[in-house]
């Protein structure tokens, strides 16, 4: 497990920073991402590039300094999953970026690209 604090509160989310990220067992490339502050909230994280192939989404320099990102590799990327009505979706539009020297993280809405909010996961 390791906690992670968002440089600004998630939409939806307000007023809360601080989260633990763990991974879910038996489920590669999922995540739960829990409240620190209110137990009650919760979300589920996919590492995208284990479920959606192609998924290239482009940061801005803003967006990394915010972060403090300098090495691409310290970046770890996930897409929020909300699973409803029996079908699971994803949003690739505002993923969720991570900075795993530092876990800091901020969900990044990826302006001027053709990313879906709620892009349908296959089977």
């Amino acid at each position: 497990m390791s906690t992670v604090t968002f440089v600004a509160p998630p939409p939806g989310l307000d007023p809360l920073t601080r989260f633990s990220l763990t991974s879910i067992d038996g489920a590669d490339g999922l995540y739960a991402l829990r409240s620190l502050e209110r137990e009650d909230s919760r979300l589920f994280l996919l590492d995208p590039y284990h479920y959606i192939p192609g998924y290239a989404p482009e940061f801005t320099d803003q967006q990394c300094a915010q972060l403090e990102l300098t090495r691409p590799e310290d970046a770890a990327v996930f897409v929020v999953a909300t699973h409803r009505d029996g079908r699971t979706t994803a949003n690739l539009l505002a993923p969720i970026v991570v900075n795993t020297t530092l876990d800091r993280c901020a969900q990044f809405i990826l302006e001027g690209q053709d990313w879906p909010l709620q892009a349908e996961l296959k089977p």
